[in-house]
């Protein structure tokens, strides 16, 4: 297997060849620019131009990129230091390194390395002891599916000083067993064999981004432990984690630990109830959030976008929700107050604390009058082919393709060989309407219970 330098070397120092250069008999002509030659043929004479390949550089990018090469060691390091003086990205993810030594020898050769992927490397094995810390400007480490013991993860810390941005996701991680808060004791009838095992370390306040993706993690009171280790966090990205609570059983007031983040992402969780929204609510400078996917969305009977104002209703701080634009002041007063009608006549026993809130703001407001000028969702639609008639119900929100999908086991039809003409029962004088345009919604034509969609088979 190669050598990281002799991967960069095969990638950007290849040795500067010219074409022709092994022919035999090459001739230089006065009469001929300097970049041509003759070449003697048997009885006859070729002219030859050259073209020299581009002279090698002398250091490789800022951004060196080396993933997938099987590169299991360093090389040279004294040419190492000498052709990457300029690197300050290296992307050496899915190679085959494993010695953690190797790594920092490295780092220490690339002085002005800031970020580094290390992603499914083949680095389980135990950080020996280093003597100093080799590099103080990494800034940016990903170790995404490197499948990390703590412990290596806590010597990773203690020798990155200047680290603010950290990649743990896919490490099948389900516990976090490091924690930088020694104050935290637990009964010991209460504690499993694994949490016997945690080591209590010193935190790391640098670090301000962690992405923590994937890891089947369920438990707050994990996350807490993050947050002590890094008290000063600004963004944290959970998705895909099956997070069941925002408690944590050590603390009610688990937003303590994040004093400081301002992006949140929990899409995916296995979160099923507003408490975790209102737990949410408490963490103060938090600004940009997602919770997409949760079973909590699947069990309201409300639209997509009755939830969103039912979220930003409960949540004051967050300006931007689930990736969207900034939330306007017009979009958050109109949420608010939909917030109060939607709860104004449940039962007093119903109403989150955040109601009373928004009453002493916005005071008790009339009902809205019940006018829905949204279509039934479905409609009752005679469908006729050849000779034979037969209603049925059908959703207005399909797409014209979509109904010929669905009605190829009524009439035999592909899709490809139907035609749908449309009916208004109210205007039949005018006679039926091509549904020529596959992608356009049924609620578009303004179908109507008992209008008539006749299906025709092209010629």
């Amino acid at each position: 297997m190669p050598s990281l330098l002799e991967a960069l070397e095969r990638k950007y120092f290849a040795e500067c060849e010219f074409e022709n250069a092994h022919q035999p008999e090459l001739h230089k002509r006065s009469d001929l620019p300097n970049d041509f030659t003759v070449t003697k043929c048997g009885g006859r004479m070729e002219f030859s131009i050259f073209i020299p390949r581009l002279s090698p550089l002398t250091s490789v990018p800022a951004l060196l990129v080396l993933n997938d090469c099987d590169i299991d060691s360093a090389g040279d390091f004294d040419s190492i230091r000498e052709k990457c003086q300029r690197v300050r990205e290296l992307d050496l993810a899915q190679n085959k390194l494993s010695d953690w030594s190797e790594v920092f020898s490295i780092l220490e050769h690339m002085p002005r390395i800031e970020f580094l992927n290390l992603s499914k490397n083949q680095l389980a094995s135990p950080i020996g002891s280093l003597p100093t810390a080799p590099t103080i400007n990494l800034k940016s480490l990903v170790l995404n599916g490197t499948y990390l013991d703590w412990a290596c993860v806590d010597a990773l810390l203690k020798n990155l000083p200047v680290l603010q941005e950290l990649h743990l996701s896919l490490n099948n991680y389900r516990q976090v067993l490091i924690d930088a808060e020694e104050a935290e004791q637990r009964l010991q009838e209460t504690e499993t064999p694994e949490e016997t095992e945690r080591r209590i370390t010193k935190a790391h306040p640098a670090l301000k981004t962690l992405h923590f993706t994937g890891n089947p993690v369920e438990h707050w009171q994990e996350i807490c432990r993050l947050g002590r280790l890094f008290p000063n966090l600004e963004a944290l990205v959970l998705a895909d984690c099956p997070i069941k609570s925002l408690q944590a059983e050590e603390s009610s007031e688990t937003h303590r630990y994040f004093p400081s983040l301002r992006l949140l992402n929990l899409s995916s969780a296995q979160l099923d109830s507003w408490a975790a929204i209102d737990e949410l609510a408490k963490f103060g400078e938090l600004r940009n959030l997602r919770v997409k996917h949760w079973p909590l969305w699947e069990s309201l009977e409300c639209t997509e976008h009755e939830r969103r104002q039912l979220l930003i209703a409960r949540l004051p701080n967050v300006e931007m929700l689930n990736g969207g634009g900034k939330i306007s002041n017009d979009e958050r007063v109109d949420s608010e107050r939909a917030f109060v009608r939607y709860y104004m006549d449940k039962p007093e026993d119903e109403r989150p604390a955040r109601y009373e809130e928004l009453l002493r703001i916005h005071g008790k407001l009339d009902p809205l009058v019940n006018v829905s000028l949204k279509p039934d969702k479905r409609v009752k639609v005679l469908f006729t082919y050849n000779d034979v008639s037969e209603s049925r119900f059908v959703d207005i929100y399909l797409t014209v393709n979509d109904l010929k999908v669905k009605l190829e086991k009524l009439v035999g039809l592909a899709p490809n060989k139907m035609r749908l003409y449309y009916l208004d029962q109210d205007y039949k004088e005018f006679g039926p309407e091509e549904m020529r345009f596959p992608n356009k919604q049924l609620y578009s034509y303004n179908i109507q219970s008992g209008d008539e969609i006749i299906i025709d088979a092209k010629k």
